[in-house]
């Protein structure tokens, strides 16, 4: 009888191995599969999301599994065409979830609270959907987070204080939501970037948050302090840390009580004296001046001597004064060379300097030349003013560039009525349009209640700027040099939509020029050289067309996970043959604009070529764009019967309002 030898200890281990490789490969995340399942079951979606629920969930699109294949750790659904509530007990699940990448959806309502559970969430995603409520409070106990971004939703409400225990956050967006109230002292030491702006935030802006920049702020009227303009004395301190000490009352007892008894006998007395000495300084006042005006009124008597006749500027009819003294005189004087400067007809105010400085001045924001107000005069005239930094010309030069300036005349650039300069202070006046920016009205909060800019209207707005930029070009001559979407002013009718802050960067040193004026918009020559041209504008125009057609800011801190600008985000995503990907969620609801949107989108970016030689003039890439518009309104008409382009006549284009023809350009004098 024989025995089979012992098994070498080699073998055994390689048994050992060969078994834990099998069993890896058969090893599947089965309650996370389930989650997902239940998730993508309960949500409305496109079909870019075909999950087999017979295959291994770390083999769908989007997910990611650990190495063993046990948990889903990463899910990413950008831009897949979610839509509705997130279902609760689905997502909170993944209890191994390190990164949630949601964004670019049309996904509604509040944060489920389960997300509380994913406590090893490292990176969450939630931007450019139409979530709403308050701003997630389970989200405060996920303190392994670095990346938070909510941009683009509709959240409302205070930001809370236990945000601080996110003590691993590093970057934290809710820009352009409808968060109110002021903003908590936030004290993070990882924090670099920090966006809130956008909302509607007010009072005073924490020291521990000064360092960050005016971007990080803007768009919320009512806040201030540094980086921001300091704040009036009534405006609300930042909210305190829960957790501060308040210094107790003083105790009351008996010693208290007598050494407030002294001290209210010594205020009695000293407030009786200070009374006494006060009525006797007046008393002396009151005799001093009555001498006074007696001498003066002597001295002041006519002589009956003949005399020259005053000079004009003096004369009493003239200006009402009762003497030529040096000091009237140069007061005269002062005033001719300080008065405000009419240029192009003045728009037909009549109102001087003095009027300008007694209106009621309120902030409108803070640009690249300088920061803007909205002043209303006594009489109920509501203008702009700019108030300019950092000038860098003569009075000589800066007056010929004001009326050089004046001289332009086109219903797409809005007109400078007048100027002021002075050694310290130079402004600049401008028609005051309600509307609003097309920076505040295409970023605005996004969600139920909000009115959005369809396409029609955003083409409109398109060829506004192009040929106010176009008019700038050939008929004036002149370089815009800040083109971008907070200097688009917009008017009831869209097609009256109106250019600002253009021509004005000859006013100033391109030496000491800020170096990140236009951020987002620059052209790459420009970053370098700080000297705009008309290439230059071109750039900033293409930028500002894929603005309209993406929705998104040119200067977001993060596009996806990339953190590139717009230009060579849309780049990437076309170069992948994910056209649709670039489009704004907001535009896919409209029917039979897609051959459009491609159409604008390759005129785009035409105009953001990186070598300047290869990007066309403003001139032909509204041509272009006039040519979309005009087949689009043929086509319309070939499937809806003859129609009318004017709504109040209740005439249609196959269901879709067109903008009107292209007008003829005004005239301008160079």
């Amino acid at each position: 009888m024989t025995t089979s030898p012992p098994m070498s200890s080699r073998r055994r281990l390689l048994l050992l191995l060969l078994l834990a490789v099998l069993a890896a490969a058969s090893a599947e995340p089965v309650e996370d599969k389930a989650a997902l399942l239940s998730f993508i079951t309960q949500t409305r979606h496109l079909n870019r999301v075909q999950w087999n629920s017979s295959a291994s969930a770390c083999t769908w699109t989007g997910v990611t599994c650990d190495p063993s294949s046990t948990a889903v750790v990463s899910l990413r659904l950008p831009a897949v065409g979610l839509v509705g509530p997130i279902p609760p007990a689905t997502l909170g699940r993944l209890r191994s979830l390190r990164v949630l990448s949601l964004r670019s959806n049309a996904l509604s309502g509040p944060v489920p609270s389960d997300f509380s559970n994913l406590t090893l969430l490292y990176s969450l995603y939630l931007q450019n959907n139409l979530l709403s409520g308050p701003f997630p409070p389970g989200l405060a106990g996920l303190t392994r987070l670095s990346h938070l971004d909510l941009a683009g939703n509709n959240f409302s409400g205070s930001l809370p204080f236990s945000v601080n225990n996110l003590t691993r956050l590093s970057t934290l967006n809710l820009e352009r939501n409808s968060f109110s109230g002021p903003i908590p002292s936030i004290n993070i030491g990882t924090l670099k970037e920090l966006n809130v702006s956008y909302n509607n935030l007010n009072g005073s802006i924490p020291e521990t948050l000064s360092s960050f920049p005016q971007s990080s702020f803007a768009g919320n009227l009512q806040l201030c302090g540094a980086p921001l303009p300091p704040c009036p004395p009534f405006f609300p301190s930042p909210s305190p840390s829960p957790s501060a000490p308040t210094e107790p009352p003083p105790p009351a007892g008996p010693a208290s009580n007598k050494k407030k008894k002294k001290l209210s006998t010594a205020a009695i007395v000293g407030i009786v004296v200070g009374a006494f000495l006060l009525i006797s300084l007046i008393i002396l006042l009151c005799i001093c001046l009555l001498l006074a005006r007696e001498r003066k009124r002597k001295d002041g008597r006519p002589s009956t001597k003949p005399g020259p006749t005053p000079p004009p500027a003096v004369r009493s009819t003239d200006t009402g004064m009762t003497s030529s003294s040096k000091e009237e005189l140069s007061g005269v004087v002062e005033a001719e060379r300080n008065r405000l400067n009419f240029v192009g007809g003045g728009g037909g105010y009549s109102f001087d300097l003095e009027d300008l400085l007694r209106a009621s001045a309120e902030v409108l924001g803070k640009g690249s030349f300088g920061t803007s107000y909205k002043a209303v005069l006594e009489e109920g005239t509501t203008v702009v003013v700019k108030r300019l930094k950092d000038v860098a010309v003569s009075k000589r030069e800066f007056e010929v560039q004001m009326e050089e300036l004046g001289r332009i005349d086109h219903r797409n650039l809005l007109p400078l009525r007048a100027y002021y300069y002075s050694k310290d202070e130079k402004l600049l006046v401008f028609d005051y349009l309600p509307a609003g920016s097309l920076s505040s009205v295409l970023h605005g909060s996004r969600g139920s209640g909000r009115a959005q800019l369809d396409w029609d209207n955003r083409m409109r707005i398109a060829l506004a700027v192009g040929r106010g930029l176009s008019h700038l070009h050939n008929s004036a001559r002149t370089v815009h040099g800040n083109v971008k979407a907070s200097n688009v002013l917009l008017r009831p009718d869209l097609d009256s939509a109106a250019l600002s802050d253009y021509a004005l960067g000859p006013l100033f040193s391109f030496a000491s020029a800020p170096s990140n004026r236009t951020a987002g918009y620059r052209a790459p020559e420009v970053v370098e050289t700080r000297r705009p041209t008309l290439k230059s504008d071109v750039y900033s125009f293409g930028v500002l067309l894929l603005e309209l057609l993406t929705g998104k800011t040119p200067d977001q801190a993060l596009l996806g996970d990339e953190g590139i600008d717009l230009p060579r985000w849309v780049q990437s995503v076309v170069r992948e043959e994910w056209t649709a990907e670039v489009f704004d969620s907001e535009l896919m609801q409209y029917p039979n604009i897609e051959e459009e949107m491609v159409q604008l989108l390759q005129i785009a970016m035409a105009c953001v070529a990186t070598m300047p030689d290869s990007r066309p003039e403003v001139s032909e890439a509204v041509k272009m764009m006039e040519e979309i518009v005009n087949r689009a309104a043929s086509e319309s008409e070939g499937v809806g019967g003859a129609s009318s382009d004017d709504p109040s006549k209740g005439g249609t284009s196959g269901g879709r309002t067109r903008p009107p023809p292209p007008p003829p350009a005004a005239s301008s004098t160079p």
